[in-house]
């Protein structure tokens, strides 16, 4: 007899019932045009009205809460509300679904080296004197050489402050979005720490000297000096990160 075949444990998986409940109630929810902070109508969660149980209604509005968008309020004048999806929120989700199987170096520069000169050149001309004084305050915080250790570090994180705070004045919401999720990624990722702790003033200088010019393009409002200043930024930033990622995985092979 021939055998039967092996199912995959990859193939797509069956849909539960409170998961197709939850959809529906996010595309009420959509069709009827409700904003954040919009009440929804209870009639909407009755049993009856989706077919389902209590039980099966309850995990469903338990899911909507979990992925964030609706909230229950108790007490006078409460109910059910929707609600708004942070960026925190979902870049948080996605750090954890990266968690166990994180991208490497080069898989995140792959897409810094696109998504940071579009993000410089969507702000080019764009920057409010506020905005601007953001940015050069992030420079300020690594300007002066370190004297420990600990303040080196501090200062490495505060380059990619700037590179976020870049993102919160791009009108591409995509873009920001992406942008502000590699540099997460980077921040969570043990190997990338450890190499931030790594004494470098050279780097300092160089980061410093990108960001520099970077500020004068975005004052002249020049889309294409924008994209080629962050483009080389971006692939000596991937050169030193690639390069000291293999000096450490040298060195554990040459201790073990």
């Amino acid at each position: 007899m021939v055998p039967a075949p092996r199912v995959s444990d990859k193939g797509p998986r069956r849909r539960k019932r409170p998961d197709i409940i939850a959809d529906q109630l996010r595309e009420l929810i959509v069709a009827h045009g409700l904003r954040p902070g919009d009440p929804v109508a209870p009639e909407w969660f009755q049993p009856q009205n989706l077919k389902a149980s209590r039980g099966t209604l309850r995990e469903a509005l338990q899911i909507l809460e979990f992925q964030g968008l609706i909230t229950s309020k108790t007490g006078p004048g409460g109910g059910i509300f929707v609600s708004a999806v942070s960026p925190d929120q979902a870049i948080r989700l996605l750090d954890n679904l990266f968690l166990f199987e994180q991208p490497s170096i080069a898989n995140i520069y792959a897409l810094r080296k696109w998504v940071e000169p579009e993000l410089a050149a969507s702000v080019a001309g764009k920057l409010s004197p506020e905005g601007l004084e953001a940015l050069q305050s992030t420079i300020r915080l690594y300007e002066d050489e370190p004297t420990t250790a600990e303040e080196e570090y501090a200062q490495r994180l505060a380059e990619l402050d700037f590179h976020e705070e870049l993102t919160r004045h791009s009108d591409n919401p995509l873009l920001a979005f992406i942008g502000r999720f590699l540099l997460s990624l980077l921040r969570e990722m043990t190997v990338c720490r450890a190499i931030y702790k790594e004494p470098n003033p050279g780097l300092r200088e160089t980061g410093l000297h990108y960001q520099v010019r970077l500020l004068r393009a975005l004052k002249a409002g020049d889309p294409e000096l924008c994209r080629m200043i962050m483009r080389g930024h971006m692939i000596e930033a991937e050169t030193y990160m690639l390069e000291r990622a293999a000096v450490r995985v040298r060195s554990r092979r040459q201790g073990g």
